[in-house]
């Protein structure tokens, strides 16, 4: 599985067009608004959450809706010697999905895009073994396709608490009031329908907290890591890295830049 190209999209003007099909697969993954591929003369729209898989020398081509700004993630790829690991990668037909898993699958992707624009060191090696790890948990999740309406609406309903209480210190017992259920079943369903853990979707709600206040905000690394919820700053560290691949104080340079 080799990465070909990366593209984080936000446009209202979008079009693309490949009456040959590419050479490589593309996978999508919207992230805000709606856009619409026609594939081998089929019409897929596409809203935030859903995912396309078009594979490779399939005519397809793709436009905005008009007048509606949409952003999306755009991963090109070379499948060959990877295929047989994964079905969706031996069908010659296109696969589209909306994913309960969409926060772990966005993660994944703002991390490979990050490699993909800095470039470093081995970072082909790195976005591959991305794309590999989230073909894993798109394809546990297709096979899973049995996951009721019921239990996605109950997920949601604990990630709009988490949401709401992610600098505190939210648990399973919390998460199991919240939708009427025991404490286990919570944290079982929550982890079968996003790929996560209760712990790991707070500590990556609190990091894109995070994310958007070294940016925007004047506080210090130290008053944002208290204010999400992290007493010890050099903690917040580890868990910004881990997530992010970056250290808060590169973003805070960032926004020291754009002031002057």
């Amino acid at each position: 599985m080799k990465v070909t190209n990366f593209t984080y999209d936000k446009s209202s003007q979008w079009y693309v067009e490949e009456q040959g099909g590419s050479e490589d697969w593309l996978l999508v993954l919207v992230t805000y608004g709606r856009c619409v591929y026609w594939i081998n003369e089929k019409k897929q729209l596409l809203s935030k959450g859903q995912w396309l898989l078009i594979p490779n020398r399939v005519p397809f081509y793709g436009r905005s809706v008009p007048t509606m700004i949409h952003e999306k993630y755009m991963v090109q790829f070379n499948a060959q010697a990877i295929a047989e690991s994964f079905p969706l990668l031996q069908s010659s037909e296109y696969t589209s999905a909306s994913t309960g898993k969409y926060e772990l699958i966005l993660d994944k992707l703002r991390l490979m895009h990050l490699q993909w624009q800095d470039k470093q060191p081995y970072y082909l090696t790195l976005c591959e073994a991305l794309l590999k790890e989230l073909f894993v948990y798109l394809h546990r999740e297709w096979d899973q396709a049995a996951t009721s309406v019921g239990s996605t609406h109950l997920v949601e309903q604990m990630k709009g608490y988490i949401q709401s209480h992610h600098r505190e210190h939210v648990t399973k017992d919390e998460l199991g009031a919240c939708i009427s259920r025991s404490p286990n079943y919570a944290a079982s369903l929550f982890r079968k329908v996003t790929g996560q853990t209760i712990s790991e979707f707070v500590h990556a709600t609190r990091i894109k907290t995070a994310v958007y206040m070294l940016r925007h905000s004047a506080l210090t690394v130290s008053e944002i890591s208290e204010f999400i919820g992290y007493n010890d700053p050099s903690y917040f560290y580890r868990v910004f890295r881990r997530l992010t691949g970056l250290v808060p104080t590169d973003l805070v340079s960032d926004r020291e830049t754009i002031r002057k």
